[in-house]
């Protein structure tokens, strides 16, 4: 299967054009997957690859750009299946319906957004009150939460993220990121930067939790964990949803009908995230 992180819209819109390929036109070479980072980045195309090893000639491309191009990527009729690790917005349910396209969501994975920070850093827990106020901005120094002196680094995902918007929604109560939190592509990247930086915060989901230099603060007492997601005690857990347009067929269909199987659910569990019960 082939993957694309960069710039794969404009490119596969331009030579979509170019030569007036539409998505059914290449239905029966590829199945073309977009979307949320947090499922694209190594869930999806593991299962993928396990996919193509029982179903021998079957094509994939993925590409992980964040949740709201896979979304865009239905409505447009740009892809089969488009990743997202958040619910739809209003104003996405509302150009489906302009576009005559009806979105249909299969979950096909559970997760916990976990709150990072360096593992030098002493904290070991933060309110969700204090999470808020860190990531708007109206807390700049750890000292101001309990930790040692000197000026906080937040970093978030940029804003075509599904995870930067689960995050503003539920942990900082729709309240806007703070002018000087630093955007980042993926999980892996904040994972990277906050291990490198002392007075790094960051959130990622929960497959990127073990990176080295990083440490998983509780939030409310609660950690981040399967049993926390599953059972709803971890405020910031979350479905991990793949939308097509109606309900699934076809190669999308069978993909999916796979990834919900339990060798599916196997490779969920394996790559850190929580199987759907």
């Amino acid at each position: 299967y082939k993957i694309i992180t960069m710039n794969y819209s404009k490119k596969l819109l331009v030579s979509m054009t170019a030569i007036g390929m539409t998505l059914s036109a290449i239905a029966q070479d590829k199945l073309v997957i977009k979307g949320s980072d947090t499922l694209g980045a190594k869930m999806i195309p593991k299962i993928a690859e396990a996919y193509e090893n029982k179903n021998p000639g079957s094509k994939f491309e993925i590409a992980a750009e964040g949740s709201s191009t896979g979304i865009a990527a239905i409505i447009d009729g740009t892809a089969h299946i488009g990743m997202s690790s958040r619910e739809l917005k209003g104003k996405e349910k509302a150009a489906a319906g302009g576009n005559g396209v009806r979105l249909v969501k299969t979950v096909v994975a559970n997760d916990a957004v976990a709150v990072i920070v360096n593992e030098s850093n002493p904290l070991s827990k933060l309110s969700l009150k204090d999470v808020e106020r860190i990531f708007t901005g109206d807390i700049t120094s750890w000292s101001a939460v309990g930790g040692k002196s000197g000026g906080i680094s937040a970093y978030t995902r940029n804003t075509s993220s599904g995870t930067y918007a689960f995050f503003q929604k539920f942990a900082l109560a729709g309240r806007d990121y703070g002018s000087a939190t630093q955007k980042m592509a993926g999980n892996e990247q904040i994972a990277t930067e906050v291990s490198k930086n002392p007075n790094g915060i960051g959130y990622v989901g929960l497959a990127y939790v073990g990176a080295a230099g990083i440490k998983v603060i509780a939030v409310d007492g609660i950690l981040p964990s399967a049993k926390s997601a599953n059972d709803g005690s971890y405020t910031l857990a979350r479905g991990l949803n793949c939308f097509t347009n109606g309900s699934p067929t076809g190669a999308a269909k069978k993909f999916l009908d796979f990834a919900l199987t339990a060798p599916g659910q196997k490779i969920v569990e394996s790559t850190g995230f929580v199987p759907v019960k």
